[in-house]
């Protein structure tokens, strides 16, 4: 009987040795600091990588970047246009003052070219650039006169912006995106008068209050600082 007491006394106790040892080692393991603890991955992670924490900050070189690139094609198709009409046209930096307009009103910021091109630029900044993209290809369209061609237009904007699963898909309800696939079968000026409407709205009421307030666009606005030559003279 007491041989049996004391293998039992002894196989508790090593159970006991075994749990304590375990909890030492979970101890040992337990970061010091709670920030060390490792956190599940967020959405924001998944979506830009593990490394990142939110969504990264557009630079102002960032910017220059891009809006280099959309008044590059612009000048370029100046150019092409300019050989057939003999004239050419070349894009400076607004003054303040002309900067400062864009913010009066949205039709003032599309009538620029520099505004544009900037609007362009901030609207990929968002990945939301077929906005700007289908309402100039819009534009385009309706300044078309060749049957033929105006077909055809209406053919690739429906192909890139308002079929199902499109490259560039715009944000239209069902009823329009229906409307518009009737209306191209005998292309007219107004087959996306409707879409353009909508899409103008939203960038008008949500991407251009943004722009205005973007970084890059207070940089253009600001005057150069007076140097002590100016003063002097």
């Amino acid at each position: 009987m007491r041989a049996l007491f004391t293998r039992g006394s002894d196989k508790i106790a090593t159970a006991l040795a075994t749990r304590n040892v375990s909890k030492a080692e979970q101890t040992r393991q337990l970061p010091s600091h709670p920030q060390d603890i490792p956190q599940p991955p967020t959405l924001t992670r998944i979506l830009y990588g593990e490394n990142v924490s939110k969504k990264p900050r557009q630079s102002i070189k960032d910017w220059k970047t891009r809006l280099s690139y959309f008044l590059q094609n612009s000048s370029n198709s100046a150019k092409m246009k300019g050989k057939k009409g003999g004239k050419q046209h070349t894009y400076f930096r607004p003054s303040p003052e002309e900067a400062q307009l864009w913010s009066e009103a949205f039709d003032e910021l599309l009538a620029s070219k520099y505004g544009l091109a900037a609007f362009r630029a901030f609207l990929k900044s968002e990945y939301c650039e077929e906005n700007i993209e289908f309402w100039l290809a819009c534009e385009d369209f309706k300044k078309t006169k060749s049957p033929q061609k105006l077909t055809s237009k209406a053919k690739k904007i429906y192909n890139d912006f308002i079929e199902k699963e499109a490259p560039k898909e715009i944000n239209i309800d069902f009823q329009t995106k229906n409307m518009i696939a009737q209306n191209i079968q005998e292309a007219t000026h107004s087959c996306f008068s409707a879409a353009q409407k909508r899409v103008y709205s939203l960038m008008e009421n949500n991407s251009y209050p943004r722009f205005l307030e973007s970084e890059f666009y207070q940089e253009l606005c600001k005057k150069p600082p007076i140097t002590r030559v100016a003063q002097a003279t």
